[in-house]
């Protein structure tokens, strides 16, 4: 797909961004984009991707953009101090999360006013790249299970694929030639509907949060055209347990 379709309520500074990064995508990447129909057409909802690869948000926001969505993009706040990168992400309005701290809550209600605004938030559940030795997805913080459920939102998983040979781990530089295929995909809202209107217990949040995982592993899974571990990488049982939701 090559022609933007109409998105409003852009930003300047959002629009800057798609102007100077998206040409560049469509150079060095072969794009292979499934399940846009998936995407809905109207009112607030959360896409809930894999991270492989610090490239992620660049083509993630690319396949949603190509689907006339221009999401917000929940991030860790330190990247708001970074020169330049943090001009442009508070100048398009994405939302910095607080890992650990009492100001974490702040970010879910913003994340949660958006939603309610009709506004589209794209999370990275795992909170990291992901550890596991095959790239496949980790189990996921339950963050992304709170907001959908204290917000009413549904939740659009994404699969994506190809991207972390542009932009390995550990690797300084992304590498762009020669050009790369990068798979994404879209599946159906994640069944949340039983869990609506329960409190926000433990037992909830982690049920919900797997079932998001499982779509999204699932989703991977059928772009690689491999059956997925039943039982995702948890990092946090490398950390004894530790960790933030």
């Amino acid at each position: 797909m090559s022609r933007i379709k109409p998105v409003r309520g852009l930003t300047p500074t959002y629009r800057a961004l798609v102007a100077i990064l998206r040409p560049g995508l469509m150079v060095f990447t072969r794009r292979d984009w499934h399940g846009g129909s998936n995407i809905p057409r109207s009112g607030g909802f959360i896409v809930a991707a894999n991270h492989m690869s610090a490239f992620d948000p660049l083509t993630t926001t690319h396949f949603l953009f190509d689907h006339a969505v221009a999401p917000k993009i929940m991030a860790k706040d330190s990247l708001w101090k970074v020169p330049v990168l943090g001009s442009f992400l508070r100048g398009s309005r994405m939302i910095p999360v607080s890992r650990g701290t009492r100001n974490s809550a702040d970010s879910l209600q913003a994340a949660a006013a958006a939603l309610r605004n009709g506004e589209v938030i794209l999370i990275f559940p795992e909170g990291t790249l992901t550890k596991d030795p095959d790239l496949w997805p980790m189990a996921g913080k339950t963050g992304v299970a709170r907001l959908a459920l204290m917000a009413d939102a549904p939740v659009i998983p994404l699969a994506q694929w190809g991207v972390q040979r542009i932009f390995p781990q550990h690797s300084k530089f992304p590498r762009l030639l020669p050009r790369k295929r990068v798979q994404v995909a879209v599946g159906p809202a994640v069944g949340l509907d039983d869990l609506r209107g329960q409190p926000l217990t433990a037992n909830v949040l982690n049920e919900a949060t797997d079932r998001i995982m499982r779509a999204i592993a699932d989703g991977v899974g059928q772009l690689r055209a491999e059956t997925p571990p039943a039982q995702l990488f948890d990092l946090r049982a490398t950390r004894g347990g530790k960790g933030t939701p």
